[in-house]
């Protein structure tokens, strides 16, 4: 059956997969490792949660038996945020978004919370919860959507200024929330909360693949590899010519920048048009200019 589907039909349900696994991985990294451990969420869901604790311990306002606040004011203040990325993204992206949130709530409320830790260190929980928490979180926005929040705004931020990553608007997040979590908690677990964050935020930035710039060199002996980038990347490309040291034969050297989201694809098109290219990948690069930023 998968043989059966187009580029584009087989590119929707990988990108369905992503979404839905990475929801699951968020879902069991927070649950089953984080919460347990009385450590606390950063970002949108950290403020949701600052807000329920001041609505509730301070202002009295009457809550019903099991209900928790911090779901209802997460999804509320998702609603500008759906609207921003559905400016700056596209309309595919906020749709994809919404389900997503929706998907990854479900699954909050599936997966059980223990009564004991699974992983009684806290560091080690810190440092697998945000593994797999963010790696959940990565997938997801491999996958073109978002878990919502502070997500949508650093996909935003990383458009329009493309050395900025989403791990960095989380780490940023992060550090307001448990900013204000100094004062209300033990500060043994608000530090142990902003390790877990930092690990979080650099797992998603590994994983998401799409942020990662990489710089491509090509070496061939073939005419027209630079015209089917072009083409079928949309992607600008620098040519030289050169020659060979030891054949003495004229060779053609190509540069161009991409993500990391698009080796496989310049790989397949450099080689159906000739097998024995040679090419170099740098990942990390640093870039300041016009390069589209494709998330």
């Amino acid at each position: 059956m998968w043989k059966k589907l187009d580029a584009k039909q087989k590119a929707g349900l990988t990108q369905a997969v992503y979404s839905v696994v990475g929801s699951l991985l968020f879902a069991l990294g927070v649950n089953l490792i984080i919460v347990p451990m009385s450590l606390y969420n950063g970002g949108f869901m950290g403020i949701a949660q600052l807000i329920r604790t001041f609505i509730v311990d301070f202002l009295h306002v009457p809550v019903p038996a099991g209900m928790d606040l911090a779901g209802m004011i997460y999804f509320v203040m998702n609603i500008p945020l759906f609207y921003l990325g559905y400016r700056v993204l596209g309309r595919a992206f906020a749709v994809k978004t919404l389900v997503t949130v929706a998907i990854q709530s479900m699954f909050m409320m599936i997966v059980p919370i223990p009564a004991e830790p699974i992983i009684e260190d806290y560091l080690t929980a810190c440092i697998i919860g945000g593994i797999v928490a963010g790696t959940g979180t990565g997938l997801i926005l491999r996958g073109r959507s978002s878990g919502g929040g502070q997500d949508i705004i650093g996909l935003c931020c990383t458009k329009r200024f493309p050395n900025f990553s989403v791990g960095r608007i989380n780490i940023l997040m992060n550090f307001f929330v448990y900013a204000i979590c100094l004062f209300l908690f033990n500060i043994e677990i608000v530090i142990y909360s902003l390790i877990y964050a930092t690990v979080l935020s650099i797992a998603i930035d590994r994983v998401h693949i799409q942020n990662i710039n990489t710089s491509v060199m090509i070496f061939t002996k073939k005419l027209g590899i630079s015209k089917a980038i072009m083409e079928q990347m949309g992607r600008g490309v620098t040519n030289w010519d050169g020659e060979g040291a030891y054949t003495n034969k004229t060779s053609y050297i190509l540069f161009v920048l991409i993500s990391k989201y698009e080796v496989g694809q310049i790989k397949q098109i450099v080689h159906s048009i000739d097998p024995h290219a040679f090419m170099i990948f740098t990942e990390g690069c640093s870039v300041d200019g016009n390069f589209e930023k494709r998330l």
